[in-house]
């Protein structure tokens, strides 16, 4: 196998039976370095799981070999069975009351100016696991005093009462992905409705109108460029700040097939439509996934909401 590929160059059937190659964009260096080998080690003893591990993302090597990752927490097992995603499906385990200290103890330990925290979906509980991510917020804010933290958070099957527990502790983004276009949604993610990821992402706003919210969509699995476009302007009216665009890639052939390959070209003009029509921040590309440049996007448009508004408004990167 070439030694600069993560992902193999092999053909991937799509449902028509026409085989598809991944096209020369599509190349990711594997994961090495000092750092990347550092932080591994670090995660495997704090035992911390990474959605940069468990979704198998693309970005590893570049994320790891800088030292940020995206920390997966309340387990590796989810309670729903998403045909693009490589979490595995499962009967999760209770709820570990110590994780959030030893994420931000992680968090620390990284000397990180901007943590993400994500999840596996909970749905056995009512407030899907929320007083986790209300709880490692707080920590990561004793610990690590400056660093701005990103939630991505589950639908909590559109529960105002789960939100609010995590928008209580006031993280600085608020993340919720929409994955695909509505008409693909119980194809791709039979458990979730696009009327749950609406209300997560309104409600957001509602609760606390200073905080920026976040949503992504992958493309490639069988949606139209208009239904994409459709699903962008969606999230404006719900006065979402930032949006990613990325490529959706097999995991294995046990996911859902890859219907085509987006050029850098479309991925471009993902990005101009999602500016023109009001995001304060795109990131559209081949390989981008929900935690790109997740960093350079708070800092950014902090400074530019203290400029228009003065003070912090909720924005504690310094």
């Amino acid at each position: 196998m070439d030694s600069d590929r993560i992902i193999k160059d092999e053909q991937i059937e799509a449902h028509t039976g026409k085989p598809l190659r991944r096209p020369p964009w599509i190349k990711v260096r594997a994961p090495v370095g000092e750092t990347y080998e550092w932080l591994q080690g670090m995660m495997r003893g704090k035992a911390l799981n990474t959605v940069c591990e468990q979704a198998m993302c693309p970005n590893i090597g570049e994320c790891w070999g800088s030292g940020t990752a995206t920390f997966l927490m309340m387990g590796d097992l989810c309670t729903r069975s998403c045909g693009f995603c490589d979490i595995k499906t499962g009967r999760p385990a209770p709820l570990d009351w110590l994780e959030p200290e030893r994420v931000a103890r992680a968090v620390q330990a990284m000397n990180l100016r901007h943590a993400v925290i994500t999840s596996v979906n909970r749905d056995e509980r009512a407030d899907g696991g929320a007083p986790i991510f209300a709880m490692v917020i707080r920590r990561i804010r004793e610990l690590q005093p400056g660093c701005s933290i990103e939630v991505l958070i589950p639908d909590f099957k559109g529960s105002i009462e789960a939100l609010r527990i995590v928008m209580d502790a006031r993280p600085e983004i608020l993340n919720h992905n929409v994955e695909t276009v509505p008409r693909l949604f119980k194809k791709v993610q039979p458990q979730d409705r696009y009327e749950w990821a609406q209300a997560t992402l309104f409600n957001a706003k509602e609760l606390d109108p200073d905080v920026l919210t976040k949503s992504g969509i992958m493309v490639g699995l069988g949606e139209t460029v208009d239904e994409v476009k459709s699903v962008m302007d969606d999230l404006r009216d719900l006065r979402v700040d930032i949006l990613t665009v990325g490529q959706y890639l097999q995991p294995s052939k046990k996911h859902l097939p890859i219907e085509r390959y987006y050029s850098p070209e479309e991925f471009e003009e993902f990005k101009r439509y999602g500016l023109e029509i009001g995001f304060r921040w795109v990131e559209s590309g081949p390989l981008v996934r929900s935690s790109y440049h997740a960093e350079q996007q708070v800092r950014a448009l902090s400074a530019i909401h203290q400029q228009l508004y003065g003070g912090s408004a909720g924005l504690s990167v310094s």
